[in-house]
């Protein structure tokens, strides 16, 4: 009986605050007054008459213990959006407040939508906690735009549940400060799942640690941030192919050709050894990783060769699956046994589609997660026949560093939506987790991570509206890039592009080191250093390289001459205690000044990065 007084209480709560909602508009007034902009846009909007203002005055009023955690989050970006301290309360509300409720009754709104009710309050409900913090998602990008909203109430629930963005950390580094502000731009689109190819810096495998990897406390706070911001982060590590970051220092873990050639990309899957090498870094990344899904990646694993040259494939494969096996059944088994191993963590698989050709007699285990992006011969309305959920993750959706970008214009321009895959365009949702938009490094050294954002941009709004909601909201796709210059970025992000410093001509000096460099910022954010006495620009530029980028620690740090163009004479000065770092744009190393006053790259966890005092001059 308790149980049902405090549900009574609770909808009369409730219904007492939707009382003090402005009543709705005619129906003529309705359609002359438009919903407010938001990315994605809101589903619908019923107008109604008066607004909600939100002033000095206004108080986040949390309903239970789960709005209490929502309503903490919307404070901390309240404050960070210049809106000063928000007080968070219990108990009952008042003219302009914000009411956030979580009321699991509300069936209709599925575990990620919520219902917005503005007023004289802005009343926030969702069935989850997920749910409700969309809701306030919504109620910052309103003011983003002006501190009052027009009065009207809307519905709104995402029509897919994977709405996604993929990036390769995998060779070239990628800052962890640009990675933070990717969760939260895609937290503030309502986008849920970041797939991060990456390498964890290995204890158990130190032979591994070859740059560039995260340690493990670096990916433990980008993990407690998505789970703020309700961003799953789902990890990878690419195998059998792609597999040259973890074993380039293991050639007894590489596939060897019948020449005798080791293939230092390429896992031999014949091997005992290479499956529980594989599985214990998949134990060691479960360390730091929350995600319930582990991307095997399983794609390109004959790039530019082919099963012949490997006829121990074949030998193994009949081995276990009889005569008329192929060399497919081979790779096909190295991916069930992946499988079964990370089902037996809890953790569902994921796969790219090119491996799935079609020449196989085994098959993928059901349940396999395949993300689309090549046209092959299995199409994807065979896979979802065959028991796999289906992300698209299509090839026009790509951003190539220093290479091919996604389209959005013309993606917009055609009303994309995520049944439109290479190849084949599925006439239902079912079976499709939703879309992701994937960023690749194939030129390491063609943009600096700030030009990579500048291109993201428009590709993250477009693909959150076309999992969200309409794939095309807007008449056109200039009334759309101005819904997103509307709203803006997410609070708390950080401007990557600021300079802490001048232009202009300073002494660089640490311990007995000196130099007078002339600062100039690039375009992009960064700075380049000239030398005063040599009239050279401070570069990167020896040492083993890895997509067109110098990535060996300890390679020199040398002058040459000056090229504009050059990506690897962008520097980031880095405001620290008692100095400046500096930190190559694009290896994401940091100079440091050896006993023989030679400036070398390196790591900061390997060797602590010099500070520098500027003094200018």
């Amino acid at each position: 009986m308790s149980d049902m007084r405090g549900r009574w209480s609770r909808l009369v709560g409730v219904a007492a605050a939707l009382l003090l909602f402005a009543a709705p508009l005619p129906a003529a007034a309705q359609a002359r007054t438009p919903a407010p902009s938001t990315v994605p846009a809101l589903s619908n909007w019923e107008a109604e008459q008066g607004s909600y203002l939100f002033g000095r005055d206004s108080r986040i009023v949390a309903r239970d213990k789960t709005a209490l955690e929502v309503a903490g989050t919307l404070a901390d970006d309240l404050r960070a959006a210049g809106h000063g301290t928000v007080p968070v309360v219990r108990g009952g509300a008042r003219t302009g407040d914000v009411v956030i409720d979580v009321d699991p009754s509300a069936a209709k709104l599925g575990a990620e939508g919520y219902e917005l009710s503005a007023g004289r309050r802005l009343l926030v409900t969702g069935a989850t906690g997920t749910g409700a913090f969309y809701g306030t998602r919504t109620l910052l990008q309103f003011l983003a735009q002006s501190d009052r909203v027009p009065a009207g109430h809307t519905v709104d629930v995402p029509q897919y549940k994977e709405r996604g963005v993929g990036v390769c950390a995998c060779y070239i580094h990628i800052s962890t400060a640009w990675l933070e502000n990717l969760v939260r731009d895609m937290a503030y689109h309502k986008l849920n799942q970041l797939l991060l190819e990456l390498k964890v810096k290995s204890d158990a495998h130190p032979e591994a640690n070859t740059w560039g990897y995260y340690t493990k406390d670096e990916i433990r706070r980008l993990v407690a941030l998505g789970e703020k911001y309700h961003v799953e982060i789902i990890p990878e590590i690419n195998s059998p192919g792609h597999m040259d970051p973890w074993i380039e220092n293991r050639p007894d873990l590489q596939l060897t050709d019948s020449d005798g050639n080791k293939q230092p990309a390429r896992l031999d899957i014949t091997e005992p050894e290479a499956f529980a090498y594989y599985t214990s870094l998949i134990d060691e990344y479960a360390q730091v990783f929350k995600a319930d899904s582990w991307h095997m990646g399983a794609d390109e694993y004959m790039l530019g060769s082919d099963f012949a040259k490997y006829p121990q494939i074949l030998q193994y494969a009949q081995a276990r699956y009889g005569a008329n096996a192929t060399p497919q059944d081979a790779f096909i088994d190295f991916v069930n046994r992946v499988h079964a191993h990370a089902q037996s963590k809890g953790e569902k698989l994921r796969i790219w589609n090119d491996g799935l050709t079609g020449a196989n007699t085994v098959p993928v285990a059901v349940g396999t997660t395949v993300e689309h992006w090549l046209n092959v011969t299995t199409k994807p309305s065979r896979l979802i026949a065959q028991g796999h959920p289906l992300m698209n993750a299509a090839y026009s959706l790509y951003l190539v560093r220093g290479g091919f970008h996604s389209d959005t214009k013309a993606l917009y321009d055609q009303s994309w939506d995520p049944r439109s895959f290479e190849g084949e365009k599925l006439a239902s949702r079912d079976g499709v987790t939703g879309a992701k938009i994937s960023l690749w490094p194939d030129n390491g050294r063609g943009e600096t991570e700030n030009e990579v954002e500048t291109a993201l941009t428009p590709a993250l709004r477009h693909i959150a509206q076309a999992t969200w909601g309409s794939p095309h909201p807007d008449p056109t796709y200039a009334d759309f890039t101005a819904r997103g210059a509307a709203v803006g970025h997410a609070p708390g992000r950080r401007d990557l592009t600021r300079v802490p410093v001048d232009d202009g001509t300073y002494t660089f000096s640490s311990g007995s080191v000196s130099t007078r460099f002339q600062v100039r910022r690039t375009p992009d954010g960064y700075v380049t250093l000239k030398s005063v006495a040599s009239g050279r620009c401070l570069e990167t530029r020896s040492g083993k390289l890895t997509l067109n980028v110098p990535l060996e620690p300890g390679s020199s740090v040398t002058e040459e001459v000056c090229a504009a163009s050059d990506t690897l004479q962008r520097w980031e000065l880095q405001r620290a205690e008692r100095g400046y770092r500096l930190v190559n744009a694009i290896t994401r190393m940091a100079v440091h000044a050896a006993d023989d006053g030679r400036l070398v790259q390196y790591p900061p966890d390997q060797q602590r990065p010099t500070l520098w005092k500027l003094t200018p001059s």
